[in-house]
């Protein structure tokens, strides 16, 4: 340990050398350019991880910070603590308007206009249909038909009252829940970010959280040089299916293909459409482009519930944005493959060599 760094047994490992052995993730790197400092540390239900180049000076202690600050939006946004800021909104909102954060109240305001843009598609308001289906604590279960009908009562963005003059939240309806797992790993990522940027010494940064998010800033080595990072096939993980390079962009990934559960002899998926109630089994996985994580995450969630010709449509008129699908397929090591958008130019299909 060299003479001010923090005490590494207090903290996640990091590690140096040439990009190092890749995670078993849906979004991993694959082709470090010179030596990186990488940092992780678990949160949010996965492990997110920090790669600076080791030319940063004070590497490890931005890192320490950018992942002290997604500590304390998970405490802020979970629903698993009563104490969270999340909970007390949800515990109070429909008796009274709640003062909020600017931050939660920013987030919120996002995320309802996504849901505007997506039809419905995409809604933080249905963690009552989580708890029906048994994905917030447990067991996973199909929900009686009465069940998920007071749950979808209890369902809407539009029965979220947001005021900017007050900076408040309040509920149309009692028991409506906020949820905010399609989009709480995106958004630490960009406030990761801003940490980062803040930095005294400008540098680029890969920032993964967890199997489904992840945030380029910068390059890894310099104008002109890209992260990249491979999309993972969800049906032969060794087998990638080619690789995004980026710069100042974020990936998000939704799909059923690991957490789907049988019931009844049915397969379920683990995303629910807010409007049906019904727990989808959709595309194998859909990756949004995105300048946002957050925006990237909800999005995946939207489209993959709405599917490739409304992506299509979606994308048309936002140039920011792209997307990818990966469809079903009868050979698992080569499924179909639909790149939208601005991926057209981003992602660049074809099996890699993998660390």
């Amino acid at each position: 340990m060299t003479k001010g760094e923090p005490d590494l047994s207090r903290r996640a490992m990091f590690r140096l050398g040439r990009g190092g052995s890749a995670r078993a993730s849906s979004l991993r790197e694959t082709a470090a350019v010179g030596d990186l400092v990488r940092v992780s540390r678990p949160a949010m239900g996965s492990t997110f991880e920090l790669r600076i180049p080791a030319s940063t000076p004070a590497a490890v202690d931005l890192a320490y910070r950018a992942l002290d600050l997604i500590d304390l939006l998970e405490a802020q946004l979970t629903v698993y603590s009563d104490d969270s800021e999340v909970s007390q909104v949800n515990a109070r909102a429909h008796l009274e308007p709640v003062p909020v954060s600017a931050m939660l109240f920013d987030l919120l305001e996002s995320a309802c206009a996504i849901s505007r843009d997506t039809q419905g598609a995409y809604d933080v308001t249905s963690g009552a249909l989580s708890e029906a289906w048994g994905f917030v604590r447990g067991p996973k279960r199909v929900p009686e038909p009465e069940v998920l009908s007071q749950a979808l009562a209890r369902t809407g963005y539009e029965k979220l009252r947001l005021d900017p003059e007050t900076r408040t939240v309040a509920f149309a309806v009692e028991g409506l829940r906020i949820n905010l797992g399609s989009i709480g790993k995106g958004y630490a990522l960009d406030r990761a970010r801003l940490v980062l940027e803040s930095h005294w010494w400008p540098t680029g940064a890969l920032i993964h959280g967890g199997r489904s998010s992840a945030l380029a800033l910068g390059s890894p080595a310099g104008p002109g040089s890209r992260w990249r990072v491979a999309l993972r096939n969800p049906f032969c993980p060794e087998h990638p299916l080619g690789e995004f390079r980026l710069r100042n962009r974020a990936i998000g990934t939704s799909g059923a293909a690991f957490q789907s559960f049988e019931s009844g002899g049915k397969l379920h998926g683990h995303i629910i459409d807010p409007r049906s109630g019904a727990a989808i089994l959709g595309p194998a996985s859909v990756t949004v482009l995105a300048p946002t994580a957050a925006a990237a995450d909800a999005l995946s969630t939207a489209f993959y519930l709405l599917g490739p010709s409304f992506a299509r449509d979606y994308l048309a008129t936002r140039p920011a944005l792209g997307a990818v699908f990966v469809l079903e397929s009868t050979d698992p090591e080569n499924p179909t493959i639909l790149a939208l958008g601005s991926a057209q130019n981003d992602f660049f299909p074809g099996e890699i060599p993998v660390d």
